[in-house]
């Protein structure tokens, strides 16, 4: 199945749609290519706002600004992200999960993928409308469904073993 319907099977229903992940198997090339994604389109997605800020505030030129994006989000939050993953799997091991290292990794990566779309309307909202309830209501439901989609995914996958 596409990417993108898988996608939007994770709105539908999130278990169907972490199983559906699980079901492909163990494949750390696709985990790598989904934080790689995910991290790419939430950079995209600043684009609206920096741009909004370089034109508010000149002092900083709209190229440092983005260069600055890219290393946070190209180089420093897949560490962070897998740092996290690897936190929660510690997490999970003291409380009895049955997940391995490489189901953290796919319930966070897939849950921020999944959240991607929002993420983008976020950083139109920040673009276009600026500092306001609408930037308000956008970052808490892009921040909300990332939230409730990683805590779904990560108990679908610590409940039950997945051979590795």
């Amino acid at each position: 199945m596409a990417l993108t319907l898988d996608i939007v099977a994770m709105y539908r229903s999130p278990r169907t749609g972490i199983r559906r992940q699980l079901a492909m198997g163990t494949r750390e090339d696709r985990v790598l290519f989904y934080v790689m994604l995910a991290c790419g389109l939430i950079f995209i997605a600043q684009w609206p706002r920096l741009s909004r800020e370089a034109y508010l505030d000149p002092s900083i030129p709209l190229d440092a600004r983005i260069g600055g994006a890219l290393l946070g989000w190209f180089f420093l939050a897949p560490l962070l992200l897998y740092a996290l993953a690897a936190l929660t799997r510690v997490l999970a091991r003291l409380v009895g999960g049955q997940g391995t290292w490489y189901t953290a990794r796919l319930a966070l990566f897939w849950s921020l993928l999944a959240a991607s779309p929002l993420w983008l309307l976020n950083g139109l909202a920040a673009g276009f409308l600026g500092i306001g309830a609408g930037l308000q209501v956008t970052s808490g439901l892009a921040l909300g469904v990332f939230l409730v989609f990683w805590g779904i995914s990560f108990h679908e996958t610590e409940r039950t073993a997945v051979a590795v």
